[in-house]
């Protein structure tokens, strides 16, 4: 019988592999995510994600292009707001 450890072990193991990897199957896409397969499969078919479909087959991601879609549409803490608002304002100060 394998331990809980060593499956845990192994589990983290296959991770750190599949972050060093450039191309991702839509499984790996979405341990990635955290979305599910058939989320990922939705968004592709809309064409609202980057992927690609060599010869008409499987889908696969990129896994830079897939980082930078995840972060699209960053939303500002308070604090980086009023820092370019303080910024703009003494850069655009009247004399």
């Amino acid at each position: 019988m394998v331990s809980p450890e060593l499956i845990n072990r192994l589990e983290r193991i296959e991770k750190l592999l599949l972050f060093k990897k450039k191309a991702l199957t839509l499984e790996e896409a979405s341990e990635v995510t955290g979305y599910k397969s058939s989320y990922l499969y939705k968004l592709t078919s809309a064409k609202e994600i980057p992927h690609s479909k060599p010869n008409g087959g499987s889908i696969f991601f990129d896994r830079e292009k897939l980082e930078s879609w995840m972060l699209q549409n960053e939303v500002k803490s308070k604090q980086d707001i009023e820092s370019e608002a303080l910024s703009y304002t003494l850069k655009n100060r009247k004399s």
